[in-house]
């Protein structure tokens, strides 16, 4: 896949492992639009790579299909979320519960349905951020673990809708395998299980071996992208020591 003048379009693009992200496909020349609530956000990422933006509620149906049609881009990249509150299940409340089932996979249902209904051009690419902790579960993070799950099984279905339509469009699952430090959910996370565990938060993430900042896990997506090696991937398993590992096989 060719990145050079490809229009692509980020939610959670202005900061953390979505600005990552950015850096590399600016880097790879590619026209990116990033779409936050936060406009101080934007305008520092606007200014910093020149990029467009779009100051939005990735949570809202209308904005998301005003963007994309708007735009109609060649690679969508669904990378926003919510810091989910932490805690054990016994002292969570229901709302901090569900926090992320109301934000990441309620956004990734609405920017899901405006790509098929629109529809996207044939030979879109849909890219859908998902966590190690769809695999793993994630005891402090009350719902997280489950709605990144959700989202992962949203794609599949998804793929369907796609083939069944005869669309052309594929959607793909990045699921980062470690916590990433100077990240929102990185940092949020890292330092609740450290603090259980009595160590300090830098302790607890040298146990996922090694780093991967926000630059480095954006360049592992643009080999998603470009590498005729993943071209079989629906599922990709992201991480320092391992680099890139196919979790599932599209299907025919």
């Amino acid at each position: 896949m060719d990145l050079r003048n490809m229009n692509v379009v980020v939610t959670g693009g202005s900061r953390g492992l979505g600005l990552g992200l950015v850096e590399a496909l600016v880097s790879h020349g590619a026209k990116v639009t990033v779409v936050a609530r936060s406009a101080d956000a934007l305008e520092s990422v606007r200014a910093q790579l020149g990029v467009a933006t779009v100051s939005a509620d990735v949570t809202d149906a209308a904005a998301a299909h005003r963007v994309l049609s708007e735009t109609r881009p060649d690679l969508l990249v669904l990378n926003a979320g919510a810091k989910p509150p932490m805690g054990r299940l016994d002292k969570l409340s229901w709302d901090d519960f569900s926090a992320t089932w109301e934000t990441d996979v309620k956004a990734g249902f609405h920017w899901l349905q405006a790509a098929l209904r629109l529809p996207l051009k044939r030979g879109s690419r849909v890219l859908i951020g998902s966590s190690g902790a769809a695999l793993n579960g994630s005891p402090l993070s009350g719902g997280y673990a489950g709605a990144k799950r959700m989202l992962w099984i949203m794609a599949r279905y998804a793929n369907g809708v796609s083939d069944q339509a005869d669309l052309g469009i594929r959607f793909q699952v990045i699921v980062p395998q470690q916590m990433v430090g100077g990240t929102g959910v990185g940092d949020t996370g890292a330092t609740a299980y450290a603090n259980a565990m009595g160590i300090s938060k830098e302790q607890f993430l040298a146990r996922f071996g090694t780093s991967m900042p926000p630059r480095d896990f954006g360049e592992k997506v643009v080999s998603v992208l470009n590498d005729p090696q993943f071209a079989a991937g629906m599922a990709f398993g992201l991480q320092g020591d391992t680099g890139i590992t196919i979790l599932e096989e599209a299907t025919a």
